[in-house]
């Protein structure tokens, strides 16, 4: 978060709480006048200021927030599209297909059959740069935990190559998740770093989708396979928010954690534990824990 210790800052940590605010209460009124009350400003001259920091209206980044969840319950949640679209501030469907078709390339319907991730992720830029200047988790040493765990025997489907197809296999998984009744209300999530695009490069990419498992694997189990995450310690830092892009917190852990903390790395790769998930709860309220596995 920022530090609020000049001008500059204290004016940011205002605009800080109008899009911590918009992303918790998207079903609610996001009006000019909630929005410049939240931050303490004039509304005669609050759409101008949002307008001129982060170089987009205050209306559109309201409507991405909205399609950003839109897009994520299309395409990971069963939600009819008339709910999605209430849900999204429309009176109709139609007028949710035309304005979501304009901002993500897709009909709903369409996203929903087979989403391009790639027009979808073009499309949220603009939504993250904002995100990423004024809503980026700051951490110090005082948030990493030392926590022993056990061994966790998974089910994991298993990612490679390009990241921006990463968004097919996670519905593959929560598919099987749904027709073999492992819920993730009762069963713990987790994600597998075997690389970093950014230095593997993305046809090397390989990430691993998994969830606790407490049963054998069977024949109808097709398509994940059996695993476990390995017992042991481990250094574990949690998210808040946003969890789209969790670099900074790894870089955070090996970077700055690491070196201070005379600790040694285990073979075992960087994972998280999603512990609370957008969309089912606002993106400011997800939790992830990182675990960096430890000797």
């Amino acid at each position: 978060m920022i530090a609020a210790d000049t001008t500059e800052t204290r004016y940011l940590l205002r605009m800080q709480r109008v899009i911590d605010h918009i992303h918790r209460h998207l079903d609610g009124d996001l009006g000019l006048d909630v929005l410049s009350g939240v931050a303490a400003f004039s509304p005669y001259h609050f759409h101008r200021q949002f307008s001129a920091m982060f170089g987009m209206s205050l209306h559109r980044y309201v409507q991405m927030a909205r399609m950003k969840r839109a897009a994520s319950r299309l395409a990971y949640r069963a939600d009819t599209v008339t709910h999605i679209a209430f849900e999204a501030g429309y009176e109709a469907p139609d007028s949710f297909a035309r304005a979501f078709r304009q901002r993500i390339g897709q009909a709903p319907l369409a996203f929903r059959e087979q989403p391009d991730w790639a027009a979808w992720e073009a499309a949220m830029v603009p939504l993250s740069k904002v995100r990423s200047r004024i809503m980026t988790q700051q951490f110090s040493s005082d948030d990493v935990s030392l926590r022993e765990v056990s061994d966790i025997p998974i089910a994991l489907m298993s990612h490679h190559g390009d990241p921006q197809r990463l968004g097919e296999t996670i519905r593959r998984f929560i598919a099987w998740r749904k027709g073999n009744g492992v819920r993730a209300a009762d069963h713990a999530t987790y994600t597998i770093f075997h690389t970093d695009p950014e230095i593997s490069g993305p046809d090397a990419y390989h990430l691993d989708l998994a969830t606790e498992i407490r049963r054998p694997l069977t024949s109808a189990d097709a398509g994940v396979e059996a695993g476990v995450i390995p017992g042991g310690h481990c250094a574990v830092l949690r998210v808040m928010g946003n969890s789209d892009d969790l670099r900074p917190a790894a870089e955070f852990l090996y970077g700055t954690w690491l070196p201070l903390s005379g600790e040694e790395l285990r073979d075992f790769p960087l994972y998280a534990q999603r512990i609370r998930f957008f969309p089912d709860v606002p993106e400011q309220e997800a939790i992830t824990d990182l675990f960096l596995p430890l000797r």
